[in-house]
């Protein structure tokens, strides 16, 4: 497999207050790969920074070979970046597929928009019945399936997850790994930030554990779920 994305030694600073330190870290094109955590160990932070948002004081990101370190998030993604964000941050005065629209505006997207509109209501038909309701009505889980579906209208080799399955009840939660799970069949990238542990284990090829900010385990997803540490730490095992 091909290297996707690479991370070497990322810092990254609020102000005084150092978020990631020394932060390395690899993607392979069609892996899933995990990042595990407690609240506060920088996961967000990390994912921000690669999209753009956050900007590291030292380190490099590198996406197809290319050099990325400090673009903006609407470069980043025109290269082939996408992002579902924690808290699904969808657009909730616009309808369904104003959002997915929305999604697909990016000049790598343009050309295709039509055809990925059909294949994201093919996917999650649910969106394709209520494509006419505001966004902000919808519930939880339909909120998360639009933050989704959006991500896909841009065209992105590698999708960043920040915790999918948030504030959602128990069935919703497996729906989205379900869906996570047929990205990675149908050949998607995927870096996936989840509370669920667990889970995010089973299905990932390699995993990392990052604690206050810093990446102090690595390894296959099943080597670290079966990892007396891990398991005390994040499992209550």
């Amino acid at each position: 497999m091909s290297r996707l994305l690479e991370i070497e030694n990322l810092d990254l600073y609020y102000g005084d207050a150092q978020a990631l330190s020394e932060v390395s870290l690899s993607v392979d094109r069609g892996q899933v790969v995990a990042i595990v955590g407690a609240n506060g160990a920088g996961k967000s932070s990390l994912i921000r920074t690669i999209a753009g948002i956050e900007k590291p004081r030292a380190g490099h990101i590198r996406f197809n070979g290319q050099d990325i370190t400090g673009l903006e998030s609407h470069q980043t993604c025109n290269l082939g970046i996408g992002q579902v964000a924690e808290g699904r941050q969808i657009f909730p005065t616009l309808s369904v597929e104003e959002n997915l629209e929305m999604g697909g505006l990016l000049p790598r997207a343009r050309s295709k928009a039509g055809e990925t509109l059909e294949r994201v209501f093919t996917m999650f038909p649910r969106l394709a019945e209520r494509r006419a309701q505001l966004a902000g009505t919808m519930s939880g889980g339909e909120q998360q399936m639009l933050a989704i579906g959006r991500c896909l209208m841009g065209q992105p080799e590698l999708i960043m997850f920040d915790e999918p399955s948030l504030g959602l009840a128990p069935t919703v939660v497996q729906e989205v790994f379900h869906i996570i799970r047929t990205l990675h069949a149908e050949g998607m990238t995927i870096l996936l930030v989840e509370q669920n542990v667990a889970v995010s284990l089973k299905i990932s090829s390699q995993a990392y554990v990052l604690e206050n900010g810093r990446i102090v385990m690595s390894g296959s997803g099943e080597a670290l779920l079966h990892d007396d540490r891990v398991r005390q730490a994040y499992l209550g095992l």
